[in-house]
């Protein structure tokens, strides 16, 4: 099983809820899969004050991962800004080859690792007068594809095509793409799921709703 790296065409559009339906529907057939996210914005704190990575304790709940939290993410930020930003205010700066690292020794213990991204594509992580990283710098260091995960509803075109286009750009391949919060029998839905095939040239792999468990492959990764 190879690994995968779910980057969305944005901010909100459910790229962790599909990332933990992924891990739960490995785990369920068998996969021994880790999920990894180089850096997390927006994090709280516990009564121990510790920062708690969000989006990572999401997966596991849903999921049901005994994965330890600690090996999830190595950068968890408290402010809810652009990586960038947040890692800069909190004097937090990202390391390339700490988020290497981290991934090469969940290669080693798991069969397959599910790497989310931090927002859209164009997502800088650090950017200083020493350094410059890119959410792309992540996924080519890694040496990934990608699974797009976008919102099924109003503006979907615009967004899948660029981020489609920008991937192309640099290099990057795009296996598939996965609808959220996607209504069957919903004309304008089962429109989008059409168009992005069609100016992308990329398969829909899978349409997820708001309320669902599983998720259900239409094409298989």
């Amino acid at each position: 099983m190879r690994n995968i790296f779910v980057i969305g065409t944005g901010t909100d559009v459910g790229k962790t809820f599909v990332s933990a339906l992924i891990v739960k529907n490995l785990l369920q057939n068998g996969v021994n899969v880790a999920y990894y996210k180089a850096a997390m914005s927006g994090n709280i704190r516990d009564e121990n004050n510790n920062l708690i990575p969000g989006d990572a304790l999401h997966v596991k709940k849903i999921s049901g991962t005994n994965q330890d939290l600690g090996s999830m993410c190595p950068y968890v930020y408290e402010r809810a800004y652009s990586p960038h930003l947040a890692a800069r205010i909190e004097n937090n700066q990202l390391d390339m080859n700490v988020i290497v690292k981290k991934f090469r020794n969940l290669q080693e213990n798991y069969d397959c690792v599910l790497v989310e991204g931090s927002g859209g594509i164009l997502c800088p992580l650090r950017i200083d007068e020493t350094c410059e990283i890119w959410l792309e710098d992540v996924v080519k260091a890694l040496g990934l594809s990608c699974v797009l995960v976008a919102d099924a509803g109003l503006g979907t075109i615009n967004a899948v095509g660029l981020t489609a286009e920008y991937l192309r750009e640099k290099n990057i391949r795009l296996d598939g793409i996965i609808f959220n919060r996607f209504e069957s029998g919903n004309i304008l839905h089962e429109d989008n799921l059409r168009m992005c095939e069609k100016i992308t040239g990329v398969k829909i792999l899978a349409c997820v709703g708001n309320d669902d468990s599983e998720i259900t492959w239409r094409l298989q990764l």
